[in-house]
């Protein structure tokens, strides 16, 4: 089964996403573009032209993460066309934790969870995120969500890698996807040999797989050959069997049309991993069975 490993939709009707109304220019850049309705029917229609067959939602930043899970778990009821599974946020230093987790555990498409450690430097500098590695509280929540059996999307920036890593080396029961390569934005030859570095201290968990998504936030004007280079590298570290492929549409339709992004990055990996990069491996990480 093909499987595009990470995007969204939103209704913006339905719920709210704060951010998606500010004016402000973000990280990923001006959110402007996509502060409109972004549909399953939208999404599947690209990813459908490029072969998949299925996808997993990711949160995104909603105001109230419950809603937004109960509106995708709707969204997946009702389309018999298209498996989604998602991926939900949840507070994991909330005092009542576990009693959020076992209410996203009614919810059958909820299959892992994501509280956002880093994005990019000045934003994370004014959220206060990276804080959550020293809180032990967080630790408790993802012990949590491992029992339950939920995966937990991390996403992070390079200088977060070895701390995360001691942390995740406490909970070999806790798979982990690794967002938008670890979040490479700094392109310079100093700074993705610091990311490369950096990475290694997760990349050699068992417990850890990789996304090659995302790279559009950081460069608007990327290039095949610009990224080949991360590409190259999370291959490398990983192995083919632990990286999967996700669009992040469509915050990164702010730089690439799908098909455009998609025939880059089959360019890139090679052939004889197509079929794990594109599909097995998120299909056996996310889908378990349900396909």
């Amino acid at each position: 089964m093909k499987v595009d490993a990470h995007h969204h939709l939103w209704d913006l009707k339905k719920v709210h996403y704060p951010w998606l109304m500010e004016d402000a220019v973000r990280f990923f850049g001006d959110p402007k573009p996509i502060a409109r309705n972004y549909l399953l029917a939208e999404f599947s229609a690209d990813a459908r032209s490029q072969g998949f067959e299925a996808s997993v939602h990711i949160q995104v930043g909603a105001e109230d993460g419950f809603k937004e899970a109960e509106w995708v778990d709707m969204v997946v009821r009702y389309s018999k066309t298209w498996p989604m599974v998602q991926v939900v946020f949840c507070d994991l230093t909330a005092p009542d934790v576990i009693t959020q987790l076992d209410r996203f555990k009614e919810l059958n498409s909820v299959v892992g969870v994501r509280q956002i450690v880093g994005r990019a430097p000045e934003e994370d500098a004014r959220t206060g995120t990276n804080a959550l590695l020293n809180n032990p509280d967080f630790v408790k929540g993802l012990h949590a969500a491992a029992e339950r059996g939920f995966s937990f999307d991390l996403q992070l920036v390079p200088e977060l890698m070895p701390r995360m890593a001691e942390i995740v080396a406490q909970i070999p029961n806790l798979k982990v996807a690794l967002c938008h390569a670890g979040s490479p934005y700094d392109h310079s030859t100093k700074g993705l040999d610091n990311w490369a570095a950096q990475l290694r201290y997760l990349s050699e968990l068992p417990n850890v797989w990789c996304k090659l998504s995302g790279l559009g936030m950081f460069d608007h004007d990327w290039t095949v050959a610009k990224i080949k280079p991360i590409v190259n590298q999370v291959l490398a570290q990983f192995g083919i069997g632990r990286v999967m492929f996700g669009s992040n549409f469509p915050v990164d339709s702010l730089s690439s049309d799908y098909h455009t992004l998609v025939r880059a990055y089959r360019e890139l990996v090679p052939a004889g991993g197509h079929d794990a990069v594109f599909g097995g491996t998120a299909s056996a990480f996310y889908f378990d069975g349900r396909d």
